[in-house]
């Protein structure tokens, strides 16, 4: 949590949720541990800071980071930490503001929070800047059970946007959106219809004339929280290549009564089955009930990538019909996974990596090691308030170079052999 003094009072600021690596997190930890204190050095506890659990120093740490720019509530936007300084008294950290030119020639300024250049507006911008994402009720709460808030949400994109963007960043969209949180009712969205007409959800059409929604942006990011969005499902293409998959997504859905471990083990068959045929793959929880299973490509037509898909499937469905299901049909699915390969059709999607779902306590569905797959590991176990603690002590992303896998589908023909 970041303050600044106006006027000589401590002046709540928001808070800087990356920039943190494991070492540096362990350090900061130990040279705040004999500044701990039992209330709020601004007097009282700021509303933004309600309900959220918070432990307390003296406000005797001047930390450097990088932002861009103020949001309306007079909190840093974006904020990252790069370290703590110590050529600086707390004291001195007070809010930079515009410069006048006669101040700015006279380049006086004492804040600590160093605004990015690589963030600043040019001085002589031509067009009009959309200025920050404004939140509406950011009290709303979106997760009653655990009680999350719009504000928390927004902050939750703001710290794993690193992690997310590689996933979301150029991808069609479709949206769950829960206005009034998940005790509300939502509904699905794929168009910039009422509630995202927005600059920064961007809009293209595609050859067919059809209209898709995407971001590029982390102020797209928020702009889908501020209109209640609570899941967001990706297609397996980008805009730039809207014909062509370049991420196979295969989903097991487990019945009521089916072990997670067999969900685990149904996986891991996949993968091998995969690597039989020379391909890579990746596994995440969905923040449901199930796995995903995600194969990068180089890119591949639709009806090749689904045909592919349904392929692996039936081959696993054969060997064991009595583990596995390739039909949507629910009375045939008892006891059985639904091996779901149909989110790997044009316009069709799946959540993606990060994302919160509209369920009981906040859950997102998350990018894991194959090595992490078993008992502890539960498809549920992470949500936006822990998520969290796990990326602080990852010492390597699960899903680090999976951009970088370029690789081809085998003819599906090979598969019927």
């Amino acid at each position: 949590m970041l303050g600044y003094y106006d006027d000589g009072k401590l002046t709540y600021a928001g808070r800087s949720g990356t920039g943190y690596s494991m070492e540096t997190a362990r350090d900061l930890w130990k040279k705040l541990q004999p500044l701990r204190r039992a209330t709020p050095a601004f007097g009282k506890l700021p509303a933004e800071e309600r309900g959220r659990k918070g432990i307390w120093v003296e406000p005797k740490r001047v930390a450097e980071v990088t932002f861009s720019g103020w949001t309306a509530q007079g909190h840093v936007r974006h904020a990252v930490f790069k370290g703590l300084r110590e050529d600086k008294s707390a004291t001195d950290v007070v809010r930079e503001r515009p410069m006048t030119k006669t101040a700015a020639k006279a380049k006086t300024t004492k804040s600590a929070l160093k605004k990015s250049a690589a963030h600043a507006a040019p001085a002589k911008a031509k067009t009009a800047s959309a200025g920050p994402v404004k939140l509406s009720h950011p009290d709303r709460t979106y997760w009653p059970d655990v009680k999350v808030t719009k504000q928390q949400l927004a902050d939750y994109y703001t710290s794993v946007w690193d992690h997310i963007a590689p996933h979301i960043v150029k991808r069609p969209l479709a949206l769950l959106r829960c206005p009034e949180g998940i005790s509300g009712q939502c509904f699905f969205q794929k168009h910039a219809a009422a509630g995202l007409i927005s600059e920064r959800i961007r809009r293209i059409k595609d050859e067919k004339g059809e209209e898709l929604i995407y971001i590029d942006d982390l102020d797209g990011l928020l702009t889908l929280v501020q209109a209640g969005v609570l899941e967001i499902h990706v297609w397996g293409s980008t805009v730039d290549d809207v014909e062509r998959c370049d991420r196979l997504v295969f989903d097991f859905d487990p019945g009521d009564d089916v072990p997670w471990a067999a969900v685990n083990k149904a996986a891991r068959e996949l993968r091998a089955r995969l690597a039989d045929l020379k391909l890579t793959s990746f596994v995440k929880t969905t923040g449901g009930k199930g796995l995903h299973v995600v194969v990068p490509t180089s890119g591949t037509p639709w009806d090749d990538a689904k045909d592919f898909a349904h392929a692996m499937v039936l081959a696993m469905e054969a060997d064991a019909p009595d583990k596995y299901v390739s039909k949507m049909t629910k009375s045939i699915r008892g006891g059985k996974i639904f091996l779901d390969y149909l989110r790997n059709g044009r316009g069709a999607t799946a959540i993606v990596a990060y994302s919160t779902r509209a369920r009981a306590g906040a859950t997102v569905s998350v990018p894991v090691d194959w090595d992490e797959l078993g008992p502890k590991l539960t498809p549920d176990k992470f949500t936006v308030l822990n998520l969290g603690k796990r990326l602080a002590s990852l010492k390597k992303d699960p899903w680090a170079g999976i951009g970088k896998v370029k690789q081809k589908l085998p003819d599906i023909r090979s598969l019927k052999k």
